[in-house]
C-alpha cells in the first residue's frame, strides 16, 4: 500500500482586522505562543496541533462561513474543564454563546476581537 502524499495539517490561516490586538488576545486568553510576526501576519502555536496564522485582512473578512443563513465555525479547540473556561471567558468579557450538549459532549461558541466564530468542546 502506498503512503499518502499528504501527512499532516500544518496550519490554519485566520483573518483578523487588528493584528496587534489579535496577537495579544490569542496569547493572553487562549494560551498561544507567538513564534513569528511581521507587519502582515503573526504565527502562533499551542503545545500541540497545527499552527494558527493570524493574517491582517480586510475589515469584513471572517474565518467562518454560513449555512442556511447561520454562521458556522471553522476552528475548534478542546479543553479539560469546559465549565471553568466558559465562566472565565464570560468574566473576561469575551463574547460567548450558551453551553450546549451533543452526544454527551459539552461545547460552546465564542468570538475573537475580529468577530471570528470559534468553538471549544470537552
Amino acid at each position: 500500500m502506498n503512503q499518502p502524499l499528504i501527512q499532516e495539517m500544518h496550519y490554519f490561516r485566520m483573518p483578523v482586522t487588528d493584528l496587534q490586538e489579535s496577537v495579544k488576545w490569542y496569547t493572553e486568553h487562549l494560551g498561544f505562543q507567538l513564534k513569528h510576526r511581521n507587519e502582515n501576519l503573526a504565527v502562533v502555536e499551542l503545545q500541540s496541533g497545527p499552527l494558527l496564522i493570524l493574517v491582517k485582512a480586510d475589515q469584513n473578512s471572517r474565518g467562518h462561513f454560513t449555512v442556511n443563513g447561520q454562521s458556522e465555525f471553522s476552528v475548534a479547540f478542546t479543553t479539560s474543564d469546559i465549565r471553568q473556561l466558559h465562566s472565565s471567558f464570560k468574566e473576561q468579557g469575551i463574547q460567548v454563546d450558551e453551553m450546549k450538549e451533543d452526544n454527551g459532549h459539552l461545547y460552546f461558541h465564542f468570538f475573537d476581537p475580529s468577530g471570528n466564530k470559534l468553538q471549544v468542546h470537552n
